[in-house]
């Protein structure tokens, strides 16, 4: 049997369980009709750490004698093949990024939305298929105090409390949701992790994967099926994406 070059970085490389992907990806498709009968998934890679560039990023299927390069976008978005050999040697979704240095999140957008605007179901699958694929990185040492113990099922999306983390695309002033003639702007406590008033934001801050995302993390009203899954998420970015894309 030839060998496998293993194009991982050693104990400190951040990987995720293909299996578990799989799972997540199994339960976009269960789940599609009822939330997000448009939708379609791919999984994103984001930075956590300062200084951590995400270009040119090698990320492989690894098993035992599996060997899967898979293709990252520019905007850092890939999807999975299904691989029945890589199932069965519980094979892992491996970066050459080292532990801690980035996270991960399902991404679920249906086609055709304004600028500048998520749909809420969307965002409730999305949450669903994080939390099934296991793609949360917070460090063991999670400050609870600023942040809420997250389950690892899907079932934590579905509570009235849960503090499940989206990345706006750029940093946001502000969140609206809008539904028909109802319009309401997320508080300052669902904005920035609700942790710009922690004391020792500084010192807890790395336990979080939001450490350099803080200001486009916020969360949503998931539980709260007054807000219908066609509803409307509206941004209000600090920037343009021109004048993003010039710094």
């Amino acid at each position: 049997m030839p060998g496998v070059n293993v194009k991982s970085a050693g104990k400190e490389s951040v990987e995720k369980s293909y299996r578990r992907m799989v799972r997540g990806m199994d339960l976009f498709e269960r789940e599609r009709a009822r939330l997000s009968p448009q939708g379609q998934l791919r999984f994103k890679v984001l930075p956590r750490k300062p200084g951590v560039n995400l270009d040119r990023l090698d990320l492989y299927v690894l098993g035992k004698t599996v060997e899967q390069p898979v293709d990252v976008a520019p905007d850092r978005t890939f999807t999975l093949p299904r691989l029945p050999k890589a199932l069965d040697e519980n094979a892992l979704v491996s970066p050459d990024r080292r532990a801690l240095s980035m996270t991960w999140r399902a991404e679920v957008r249906t086609p055709g939305l304004p600028p500048d605007t998520r749909r809420l179901g969307d965002m409730r699958l999305e949450c669903h298929v994080g939390m099934e694929a296991g793609l949360v990185s917070n460090s063991p040492n999670f400050f609870t105090q600023i942040f809420s113990a997250i389950s690892d099922t899907p079932a934590y999306c579905e509570e009235a409390g849960n503090r499940y983390l989206f990345f706006a695309d750029r940093p946001v002033f502000g969140v609206t949701l809008v539904s028909g003639g109802r319009r309401e702007r997320l508080p300052m406590n669902r904005l920035y992790a609700a942790a710009l008033d922690e004391p020792s934001l500084k010192n807890e801050l790395p336990y979080c994967d939001c450490e350099v995302l803080l200001d486009r993390a916020h969360y949503l009203p998931l539980a709260d099926r007054s807000w219908p899954d066609d509803t409307l998420v509206v941004y209000d970015y600090m920037e343009t994406p021109d004048a993003a894309a010039r710094q």
